[in-house]
């Protein structure tokens, strides 16, 4: 009895095995079914409006005609400003956390505030920016407005990532820098900063790419409906492709006869995005290149 108890147990084993790699197997496909039917169905009904002059036309007739080139123009524009504002705070931060913080009060305060400002809906930075960007600095609904209040979005992305690849590499790069006469900041400027890069480039790009998606801090800093022209100003506004969807399905008067219109703008902002995303890969993949450890 007691050996077929023993021969039992492997078996029993085997079948949890089984079943836990069956349902991770299943998880894994039915997240790839959800995208390529997000895919399959925004081709279907929005790949008819694409064309050349789709992408390289101002809108006409109220939005009824023509291209979304300003909406092109100012999503990268603001995406790329966002950017620009959180890298050197988020790497700045990061450093600061993974090389020079000492365990205690502050520290986890810092932390827990990164932590919770990921958590903080997207709407919620949208009327912080309108009231300090828009309002109490003067900005107006503008590119700087908008650029700024992503910025401040995307930054917990940019930090959490930029830690984390710092922390990931080893420490006995620190130790050999010491070793040979560097100083704290050149260790880490030299030998641990070049080495962490790929990822915290890789979670800039990616944190990119969110921005380039989001619409509510749009709409209250920096978006309009509707230009004939390309911005001149980073104190003036612009469309943007996620704003531009929404106007056309809610704000529009002629809702149904731009219905092709919005699922091929939907179609060139997925596509963005998932472009931005395999920029991260390609862009981690290179710097990673002949750096094994």
């Amino acid at each position: 009895m007691l050996r077929a108890r023993r021969g039992f147990e492997p078996r029993r084993r085997r079948r949890r095995e089984f079943v836990a790699i069956l349902f991770i197997r299943l998880t894994g496909v039915l997240v790839c079914a959800i995208m390529v039917s997000v895919l399959a169905f925004l081709i279907v009904n929005g790949a008819g409006a694409l064309s050349l002059d789709f992408l390289t036309e101002f809108p006409r007739d109220g939005m009824t005609a023509g291209g979304i080139l300003p909406a092109i123009e100012g999503t990268l524009i603001l995406a790329l400003g966002a950017l620009l504002t959180a890298i050197p705070l988020g790497f700045g931060a990061a450093v600061y956390l993974a090389e020079y913080a000492r365990p205690g009060p502050m520290v986890s305060v810092i932390r827990m505030g990164v932590l919770n400002l990921s958590g903080v809906p997207s709407v919620v930075f949208g009327l912080f920016g309108l009231a300090l960007f828009v309002k109490a600095f003067g900005f107006g609904r503008s590119i700087a407005a908008g650029s700024l209040t992503l910025g401040l979005l995307i930054l917990p992305t940019v930090v959490a990532a930029s830690e984390e690849a710092l922390r990931q590499t080893p420490q006995s790069f620190r130790e050999a820098a010491l070793a040979l006469g560097a100083s704290r900041w050149q260790a880490i400027r030299q030998v641990v900063l070049p080495a962490a890069m790929p990822g915290m480039l890789t979670g800039a790009i990616l944190a990119l790419g969110r921005a380039a998606g989001e619409t509510a801090p749009i709409v209250f800093t920096a978006s309009c409906a509707y230009t004939l022209s390309s911005p001149g100003s980073v104190f003036q506004e612009v469309m943007a492709l996620s704003t531009h969807i929404l106007n056309l399905a809610t704000n529009g008067t002629h809702i149904e006869e731009t219905r092709p219109q919005q699922f091929g703008t939907a179609l060139v902002l997925l596509a963005m995005v998932l472009g931005l995303s395999l920029c991260a890969i390609i862009v981690r993949a290179k710097l990673r290149k002949g750096r094994r450890w």
